[in-house]
């Protein structure tokens, strides 16, 4: 006896099994359904990776399933916050970058690792086809900076760079005064970024030679810089103050507002074509060795003159843009410029806006919306490049002890091989970029 196909499917209904989708599933009831949401592992847990863990968990559409570090006591904390965050006990810890990456449920990856670290660990994460939260400066040398570049491009990921002010109302209000022309044509730009050393870990005083300890895989920390003796003072947070792991304030700070000076000038994918800086530089060997006091003099198109600087009460910090009308100066909670009336809003008014550029007010939420939409975030992996450039090539200017000719459009330094030998840096065996 042949059935008709509706027949059949009222037949169906009333002996069917009633099918229960979970409201998260859905996405009813406030919840985002999974395939709106981003699934999130976390690398690093020193300094930036306990913040950038928790902004990413605090968004819809986003969920950290894995943390990974080299020091077990960082690990078991990092897995504790998520854990406590999602109530549960799910969050995988792993000890190996590689493993983490290897999850084919994982999405994006948020990676807060010493500066030695950021090459092998973003390139990695490209290739597995993991969108990327990657702090600043981008690399350790400009290399290493092209070779992450290309991994993100080839592999067509998201990035998004650490230079969170771009998403922050001040900033914005200052690049679109100047981008808008309201200071004229632009004739130099003053930068200031911090001096000397800080002892973010307050582990200054613990500068002898002793063993490593148990919970830190050393050898793997050091990973591909050159072996030193393990002295605490020089690990955690306070890698950066030594030139085998980090760049110091200039490039500790490059990230920030070069980012900005860079944004307001419409050079995020340009840079300088000469560079001239010196420096006070401790002994080579001494614990913290990276430059204490610097300036550096750099050339732009244009004609346009920048001033790098720390240590120099001259240049505050921050970043100012000077043009032939006006000047517009901008800081982490300070505005000030040449019109008094430029003051007066948080946020510039729409008859106001002659400039069209990227805004973002969150800068977290720019990274996985734009993750799930397949766009670029406000601070693309080619602008954390471009504006880390003019830091490193000041630190080439000091260790060289010369003037740089920079090609921007080659990335290629000209006429100066022994300037252009701190480009890179060897590798410690059997670590490879590649």
């Amino acid at each position: 006896m042949s059935t008709s196909r509706r027949q059949f499917i009222k037949q169906s209904a009333v002996f069917a099994i009633p099918i229960i989708i979970p409201a998260a599933a859905r996405g009813a009831d406030g919840n985002v359904a999974p395939s709106n949401r981003m699934v999130v592992g976390a690398v690093g847990w020193g300094m930036q990776g306990p913040g950038n863990t928790t902004s990413t968990m605090g968004l819809d559409n986003a969920k950290v399933v894995a943390v990974c570090d080299l020091d077990k006591n960082h690990l078991a904390a990092a897995k504790g916050k998520v854990d406590e965050f999602y109530k549960n006990t799910d969050c995988a810890a792993y000890s190996d970058y590689l493993e983490l990456m290897a999850r084919k449920d994982i999405d994006a990856v948020t990676l807060a690792v010493p500066d030695h670290w950021h090459a092998l660990v973003a390139t990695a994460a490209a290739k597995a086809g993991k969108h990327i939260w990657g702090e600043k400066p981008l690399a350790r040398t400009i290399a290493e900076q092209q070779a992450i570049v290309k991994a993100v491009q080839d592999n067509k990921v998201i990035w998004q760079t650490g230079s969170w002010q771009r998403s922050v109302d001040n900033f914005t209000k200052a690049v679109e005064l100047v981008r808008g022309g309201y200071i004229g044509e632009i004739k130099e730009v003053q930068v200031g970024l911090p001096a000397g050393h800080h002892d973010f870990a307050g582990t200054k005083d613990k500068n002898t030679v002793t063993a490593p300890p148990a919970q830190l895989d050393y050898d793997k920390w050091v990973g591909p810089s050159t072996m030193v003796d393990y002295i605490e003072a020089r690990v955690h947070k306070n890698w950066r103050w030594h030139y085998n792991f980090g760049g110091g304030q200039l490039l500790d700070w490059v990230g920030h507002h070069v980012d900005i000076a860079h944004w307001g000038m419409n050079m995020d994918n340009g840079g300088p074509s000469e560079v001239e800086c010196a420096g006070e530089l401790p002994d080579a060997n001494a614990m913290w060795n990276t430059c204490t006091k610097y300036r550096g003099e750099l050339k732009y198109p244009k004609g346009i003159k920048m001033t790098i600087a720390g240590g120099h009460p001259d240049i505050a910090m921050g970043t100012k843009w000077i043009g032939s009308e006006g000047w517009v100066y901008v800081n982490r909670g300070a505005f000030d410029a040449s019109n008094a009336d430029w003051k007066r809003f948080r946020v510039l008014p729409d008859n106001m806006r002659k400039a069209e550029i990227y805004r973002s007010g969150n800068h977290f939420k720019n990274w996985i919306d734009c993750a799930l939409a397949g766009k670029p975030t406000i601070t693309p992996v080619e602008t954390a490049h471009h504006s880390a450039i003019p830091g490193h090539l000041c630190l080439i200017s000091m260790l060289s002890r010369s003037k740089v000719q920079w090609d921007a459009a080659k990335q290629e330094i000209i006429g100066n091989p022994e300037a252009a030998k701190f480009l890179t840096r060897a590798y410690r065996s059997p670590y490879q970029l590649g």
